[in-house]
C-alpha cells in the first residue's frame, strides 16, 4: 500500500490526520523540520503507537531535492507545513513568504513533475479574506454579531472576495491561489481548504497561534495571559476530529473537490468570542485566568465564521463536535499532558 504524504505532519492537525490513517492500517510519511515547540513529542507518540507504519522525514519544505524523492511514494499529499503566525509574519516577512509561498510551489512542482500526480490538499486560511472592515457588527453583550441576518445565519462563504492582509495573509493567499491555478493550468488533483479556528488534543498552543489550547495551558500554569482588542472577537471552533473526517471524505470524493476551495469551520452553531471563551474555561477549572487587555493587531479580524455548506454538499459533511465537548475533550487532553510533564510551560500571550 502506499504511503499517505503529510507534509507538518508532526504538527498538530497532520498527527491527527496521520493517526487517523496509520490506525486504519494506511502507512503515513510525516515530513517535519521539528522546529515548532511540541511537535518532536507528536512525532514520538506517532511512533510509540504506530511503529512501523510511521516513516519521519525530517526535512524542510523549502528543500526541493529531498520534497521531490518524498513525493514519488506518496498515494496523496495533505500540505499542512507553514509559518503559522501573523505576528511572526511581519517580523519575518522574507521568511514568511519563502515557506508560505515558496513551499508550497515546491510541492508543486515536485508533483508536477511525476507522471501521474497524486491528490493535494492544501490548508490555507480565513485570513485571505483580510480583516472584513465592510462586515457591519452590533455589540451583543460579550461579542460581536452581524448586523446581517445572512451572514448571522450562514457565515462567509467563497464567494467573499479575496483581501490579503498582513504578509501571513499574502503569503498563505499566494499559495492558495497557485494551488487552485495548478488545477486550472495544469489539470492537476488540487484542492484548497480555508480553515477557521481548529482545536482539539496534540495541540501545544503558543502566544502566536493555537489561541484556544493556549487560553486552556494559561489556565492550568496559572498565569495570566492577554487579550487584544476589547475581546469581543467571534470565531466559529472546530474541533479537530471533525476537520480529520472532512479531510478523510475529500480525498473519497477528490472528483466533487478537485480545483475548488472549501471553507472549513465549526459555522455559527459552534461560535465563541474571547470573553465567552473565558467564562468556559472558568466553568471547566474552577478558576479565571487573570486578564490583561492591549490594544487591537493588525489583521485581526473582529468577527469570522465559516459558512461551509460548500463543502458539505460536495462530500456531505458536517461538523459533530459542540463547542462544550469538544473544550472538555481538549482540557483533559492537556491536563492529562501537564500531569505527565508533557505540556510545555508558556510565557506571553495572544488572543487571535
Amino acid at each position: 500500500m502506499k504511503p499517505i504524504l503529510i507534509t507538518g505532519g508532526a504538527g498538530f492537525v497532520g498527527t491527527n490526520l496521520a493517526s487517523r490513517f496509520l490506525s486504519e492500517g494506511t502507512p503515513v510519511i510525516v515530513y517535519d523540520n521539528l522546529l515548532r515547540p511540541g511537535v518532536e513529542r507528536n512525532l514520538s507518540w506517532l511512533r510509540a503507537t504506530y511503529g512501523e507504519k510511521v516513516t519521519p522525514v525530517i526535512g524542510d519544505i523549502r528543500d526541493r531535492a529531498t520534497l521531490a524523492e518524498v513525493v514519488k511514494d506518496a498515494s496523496a499529499v495533505f500540505h499542512f507545513a507553514a509559518q503559522v503566525a501573523v505576528t511572526t509574519s511581519l517580523k519575518d516577512p522574507i521568511h514568511d513568504y519563502g515557506v508560505n509561498a515558496g513551499g508550497t510551489l515546491n510541492v508543486l512542482e515536485c508533483l508536477r513533475a511525476l507522471k501521474s500526480p497524486p491528490p493535494l490538499v492544501f490548508t490555507s486560511t480565513n485570513k485571505v479574506y483580510g480583516g472584513l472592515e465592510d462586515v457591519l457588527l452590533e455589540e451583543a453583550g460579550p461579542r460581536y454579531a452581524p448586523a446581517s441576518r445572512h451572514v448571522r445565519l450562514h457565515g462567509i462563504d467563497e464567494a467573499r472576495p479575496l483581501d490579503f492582509h498582513s504578509p501571513y495573509g499574502c503569503s498563505k493567499g499566494t499559495a492558495d491561489q497557485y494551488v487552485l491555478d495548478y488545477a486550472r493550468s495544469f489539470g492537476m488533483p488540487t484542492a484548497v481548504f480555508r480553515m477557521s479556528c481548529i482545536y482539539g488534543p496534540h495541540q501545544y498552543g503558543n502566544e502566536d497561534q493555537g489561541w484556544v489550547a493556549h487560553f486552556l495551558i494559561r489556565a492550568l500554569e496559572g498565569e495570566p495571559l492577554t487579550l487584544y482588542g476589547d475581546g469581543r472577537q467571534v470565531r466559529d471552533l472546530l474541533f479537530v476530529e471533525d476537520l480529520v473526517e472532512a479531510f478523510v471524505l475529500a480525498l473519497r470524493h477528490f472528483r466533487c473537490v478537485r480545483g475548488k476551495a472549501f471553507n472549513v469551520g465549526g459555522g455559527p452553531a459552534n461560535t465563541v468570542s474571547l470573553l465567552e471563551l473565558l467564562d468556559r474555561i472558568e466553568h471547566l477549572h474552577g478558576q479565571r485566568p487573570a486578564v490583561r487587555m492591549e490594544g487591537w493587531r493588525t489583521g485581526d479580524q473582529r468577527y469570522y465564521v465559516s459558512d461551509s455548506s460548500r463543502l458539505r454538499a460536495a462530500v456531505g459533511w458536517q461538523p459533530r463536535v459542540d463547542v462544550g465537548a469538544g473544550l472538555e475533550r481538549l482540557y483533559e487532553w492537556l491536563r492529562q499532558a501537564r500531569s505527565l510533564e508533557q505540556s510545555p510551560r508558556l510565557t506571553g500571550a495572544v488572543s487571535r
